[in-house]
């Protein structure tokens, strides 16, 4: 082989050298750029995988409560007027005077509970108002008092006017 040849070859070599690492770095950089976002998806699973655990331990002792606290299931009108008669009951222990008392209709949104609902204006001293809120809101049997607004009564000082909403969620009777 001559001289001439040897360079040509060496050169083809150094040539197909040059194309070969052009050809593997597009490759290279290729996988890398889908390993790299196989590993950021893999990553934010992980992420939301560790989110999703804590917060079902959070919700686990939840999920025991409402196990254990599991409310009864009859209908509606049965469930509201034991709430009516409840808060009727309490306000006449503590001493509130009842203005007036107006049945709701009965929340049928919720997929598994249904929520009977009264409103009631009370007049009282502002301790028993506020031990009667005590009464009402009773997570055990799934009752609250919501929507309280309360107000200076107009002839006597000393009390408070209220108008509250009150709820007792319940599973509905098939």
């Amino acid at each position: 082989m001559s001289a001439r040849e040897k360079k040509l070859l060496a050169l083809l070599l150094i040539a197909g050298f040059i194309i070969l690492n052009v050809f593997l770095f597009g490759f290279y950089t290729q996988k890398k750029s889908q390993f790299d976002n196989n590993f950021r998806s893999a990553k934010t699973r992980l992420q939301q995988a560790i989110a999703f655990q804590d917060s079902s331990a959070e919700l686990a002792d939840e999920m025991e409560w409402l196990a254990e606290n599991q409310p009864q299931t009859a209908v509606y009108q049965t469930i509201q007027t034991q709430l009516q008669q409840y808060a009727e009951l309490q306000a006449r222990n503590l001493g509130l005077s009842i203005k007036s008392q107006e049945l709701l209709p009965t929340d049928t949104s919720g997929v598994y509970y249904q929520r009977a609902q009264i409103k009631i204006n009370l007049t009282g001293q502002e301790q028993s108002l506020y031990r009667w809120f005590d009464s009402i809101n009773d997570p055990k049997s799934f009752r609250c008092a919501y929507q309280i607004r309360l107000t200076p009564n107009a002839q006597d000082d000393t009390l408070i006017d209220c108008s509250a909403t009150l709820s007792q969620w319940f599973v509905p009777a098939t």
